[in-house]
């Protein structure tokens, strides 16, 4: 069962509101950060890229970080803070 205080249960809970929300370069920054702290390997990086808009991008990228666990999850959140704070208050990420 997912606990409330688990990263993953932080990223399902705002998904939908990250999916519409989420703007292009911040996304693209995203899966640069993740691949390079190898979050996600290079084939995800690549699927990601294939999706045909940012809506699906960001849906793909969200749900295999948080298939990835926690820590996983907590990176994906970290990073988000820091290239778009407003966002995340938004999503109440902070």
């Amino acid at each position: 069962t997912a606990d409330e205080d688990d990263e993953t249960f932080r990223l399902l809970k705002v998904r939908s509101d990250l999916v519409k929300r989420i703007s292009e370069p911040v996304l693209k920054s995203l899966l640069d950060r993740l691949l390079e702290k190898t979050v996600i390997t290079d084939g995800e990086w690549e699927a990601a890229g294939a999706m045909p808009n940012n809506s699906d991008r960001a849906r793909f990228v969200i749900d295999a970080v948080r298939r990835k666990g926690d820590d996983a999850s907590l990176e994906m959140i970290e990073f988000l803070k820091e290239v778009d704070p407003f966002l995340c208050e938004h999503l109440g990420l902070m």
